[in-house]
């Protein structure tokens, strides 16, 4: 499929992560009680599981923002490969939005990391070039979530909305424009509703 999608997981007051996000907490304070439906809850059902398989199926490359790769800050002043271990789950070219050039980093399994300074729309250029009609993924944060959807560039959102109130962190849909968006698919569990979206038209 050579649609660019996005998958993200989002309290039910708009967050998709918590506040003070660091190394010991990068989804910030909370932020993992948005995600309880794919990293081992008991209570996860078949419809966590197919929500897991649309997160994870092939994609052709990522775009994804210097905050979710990483909690360095300001210049590349310490070592960091992101927080995946040797064998990141991508398999694909990924571009990272920076302010700081950095050389690319390849990973095993195929993923390697390209840090592009020149903005949003340079890097998604840069991962339809690469991804070679094998799609794009939208990978997060919200900014760059934000950045897409401003753009036009989404074709397919899925939310994966949690009973979870957090109350502040880092809000996804300040700033968009308009949603454009309707709903083709819900599954229902009791950790998640996951609402997979089109582009109205498509």
């Amino acid at each position: 499929m050579s649609d660019t999608t996005c998958h993200m997981s989002i309290s039910l007051d708009g967050f998709v992560a918590g506040a003070e996000q660091s190394r010991d907490d990068p989804l910030g304070k909370r932020g993992h009680e948005l995600h309880g439906w794919h990293i081992g809850d008991p209570r996860a059902t078949e419809a966590d599981a197919t929500a897991n398989e649309w997160l994870m199926r092939p994609r052709g490359a990522y775009v994804m923002g210097r905050n979710m790769f990483g909690p360095v800050r300001g210049e590349w002043d310490e070592p960091w490969d992101g927080w995946w271990g040797a064998e990141p789950p991508y398999h694909a070219p990924v571009f990272v939005l920076t302010h700081h050039a950095h050389e690319p980093i390849a990973m095993a399994g195929g993923t390697t990391f390209h840090f592009v300074t020149e903005g949003f729309d340079t890097a998604y250029a840069r991962a339809l070039e690469a991804a070679d009609g094998q799609g794009v993924d939208i990978a997060g944060g919200a900014s760059t979530v934000r950045q897409a959807l401003n753009a036009g560039v989404i074709d397919e959102l899925t939310l994966d909305i949690a009973p979870v109130l957090l109350g502040s962190g880092e809000r996804l849909f300040d700033g968009v424009g308009t949603f454009g968006f309707e709903p083709v698919e819900v599954l229902h569990s009791p950790l998640t509703t996951h609402v997979r979206y089109r582009r109205r038209g498509e």
